[in-house]
């Protein structure tokens, strides 16, 4: 990537994970208007950005942190803000089909990410830690509960059809 001039990154970077960008942006965020202003921030970081990538791999690995940190900016100064809410606004669209993503998202956010990163994704535990300043055998921890938890969810969702 040496080669390629920083336009060149952001065309190729648009190009080639605008959509990975949007579906973990939607992975973490509660509503589709905000996955979209992360999608829009996190290029317009990467237009700011002075740095070099060695690779493809590590320019999409890049946008992916940059993206879950972002998430987390917005749902930290959601929490912070101190105002009323407006009982007359609906709530997000939520996706209530019973799909297995519907699980992942109610999972915790450490879960959700790790299972993001390694199962839609295809990062190894390792790559997903270093992506989440996690070491290894916690990211395979949470990968552990998080299965679990999965399967206790399904389990019980599959249950309540039946009944």
């Amino acid at each position: 990537m040496g080669q390629l001039t920083r336009n060149e990154i952001f065309a190729l970077a648009v190009q080639r994970y605008s959509d990975t960008v949007f579906r973990a942006a939607m992975h973490n965020c509660s509503c589709t208007a905000d996955a979209e202003d992360v999608v829009q921030d996190v290029f317009e970081k990467l237009l700011c950005y002075n740095g070099r990538f060695e690779s493809e791999e590590h320019l999409k690995a890049w946008l992916l942190r940059v993206t879950v940190n972002r998430c987390h900016d917005l749902t930290r100064a959601a929490r912070q803000k101190d105002t009323e809410l407006d009982e007359n606004l609906p709530a997000p669209e939520q996706m209530e089909d019973g799909s297995v993503l519907d699980a992942v998202r109610a999972l915790p956010e450490n879960y959700r990410n790790a299972v993001y990163l390694h199962y839609y994704e295809g990062y190894t535990a390792a790559e997903v830690g270093r992506m989440l300043g996690a070491p290894t055998n916690t990211v395979l921890s949470w990968l552990r509960r998080a299965r679990a938890q999965l399967h206790t969810m399904l389990k019980e969702e599959i249950e309540d059809e039946v009944v």
